[in-house]
């Protein structure tokens, strides 16, 4: 037994019975089961119950035993004085509010149908053996709802990849430029490096940024150096030279400190995911555009997006990966798949962000744009391929990653709307 399936079935009362009453035979008709409460304090708010003929209003504390509310020191607890009503799986002690008063308790154990529980126990099997717990199932529930819950985990993703932009800006004094550059280089960085190229943004503030702008060249020793990619005293490259040259003067001229930034990593990359390679495009991103955050918020065309990002490094890299090591001709420009990363990762939720702080929220222009990026290419997204219809788009994408990442690997099924349309019709 699991304390979601209980708030399910208090929630949906999916009760097998209307008679409730409580352990001390007190008769409940529950009027209102109150609204879920998914942060801290009690269950469900402004709960309305008829108990025993008198009409009371508040809140519902739901436990699998009766002890649990000792074990998490309700007792001590002013959030919980006003609980009427403590709901178990199993009642295996008395429980008193502060001022000494019993708070009725309804023992579930007798009231769940056995065929919602065959139906909880069923999907919950399948944890072990399948991909996800719904697997031979998700074909039966409605479009409409599938669609719906889609759209409410991307609106989840955002705000938790807000959460990053909300520490950024606060360390940032609110400079938005300086966000996106943090934002930018962690997501340069792919997974590989994104922590290393965070940290890199942390350690060197925008303004620095906005007085090397008109020399790219300059940027670029700066992000390399600081980032410990020039501290090869072995290599005797030209270029190698002049930007260890170039950051040491830029060093002593900005007062730069490295020794926070973590050392990026090349093994395990493809080669135009090198540090050097992403560093060098980013620098001469920043080269080529100034005032960058309020280009990125204004656009809402992809191609727009695509004409702005599509840069390439700086020429040395043309025949090079690192330094003093020739390889094979070609321009290292960001390709349309890396944009679309940059995309999905940086610029929308960025945009989320800053029109959420203006008051102006624009998550319908968000899914527009998401909708028009093809499906990012991974294996939950190919498993989710093999039991469903193909996905299509970014947004889609993202959606079923949230739904796997926070809900399915969880087993948090009774708080998917899949999971429990499913328990509903299978009970």
């Amino acid at each position: 037994m699991r304390e979601d399936l209980l708030h399910f079935v208090w929630k949906t009362n999916k009760l097998a019975t209307k008679k409730l009453h409580t352990t001390s035979n007190q008769a409940i008709v529950i009027q209102t089961p109150g609204l879920h409460n998914k942060n801290a304090g009690p269950d469900f708010f402004n709960s309305k119950l008829d108990i025993e003929g008198q009409l009371w209003a508040g809140n519902v504390e739901i436990h699998l035993k009766s002890s649990d509310w000792y074990a998490h020191g309700h007792e001590t607890d002013a959030n919980y004085d006003n609980v009427i009503l403590h709901v178990v799986w199993e009642d295996d002690v008395k429980v008193f509010r502060k001022d000494n008063t019993e708070i009725p308790t309804l023992e579930l154990k007798s009231y769940i149908p056995s065929s919602l529980l065959n139906s909880y126990k069923k999907l919950l099997q399948n944890s072990k053996h399948k991909f996800i717990n719904c697997e031979n199932d998700f074909k039966e529930v409605d479009a409409f709802v599938v669609t719906n819950w889609l759209e409410r985990l991307y609106i989840e993703r955002l705000e938790e990849k807000s959460k990053l932009i909300t520490t950024l800006l606060e360390e940032s004094n609110n400079d938005w430029e300086q966000v996106l550059f943090s934002m930018l280089l962690k997501n340069f960085g792919t997974k590989v490096n994104g922590n290393s190229f965070l940290s890199l943004s942390q350690a060197i503030n925008f303004s620095v940024v906005r007085k090397l702008q008109n020399n790219p060249i300059a940027l670029e020793s700066v992000l390399l150096g600081m980032a410990g990619l020039l501290d090869k005293n072995e290599v005797s490259n030209a270029y190698y030279l002049q930007q260890q040259k170039e950051y040491t003067f830029q060093k002593n001229k900005f007062q730069l400190e490295s020794k926070k930034v973590l050392t990026p990593d090349f093994f395990g990359l493809r080669p135009h995911n090198f540090p050097t390679i992403r560093l060098s495009q980013l620098a001469n991103l920043y080269g080529q555009n100034l005032n960058l955050f309020s280009k990125l918020m204004e656009f809402s065309n992809l191609e727009d997006f695509y004409a702005l990002l599509k840069v390439k490094a700086s020429s040395y890299w043309d025949i090079h990966y690192t330094f003093g090591k020739e390889s094979k001709s070609s321009k290292k420009q960001t390709t349309k798949s890396f944009i679309d990363l940059i995309i999905i990762n940086t610029i929308v939720p960025l945009k989320f962000a800053y029109y959420k702080s203006q008051g102006k929220p624009n998550t319908n222009e968000l899914i527009a744009l998401l909708n028009n990026l093809k499906s990012e290419k991974n294996s939950i997204i190919q498993k989710f391929d093999a039991i469903t219809e193909k996905t299509v788009s970014a947004f889609e994408s993202q959606s079923k990653i949230q739904l796997y990442n926070n809900y399915c690997s969880q087993n948090k099924c009774l708080q998917c709307a899949i999971g429990t349309t499913l328990l509903k019709q299978n009970s």
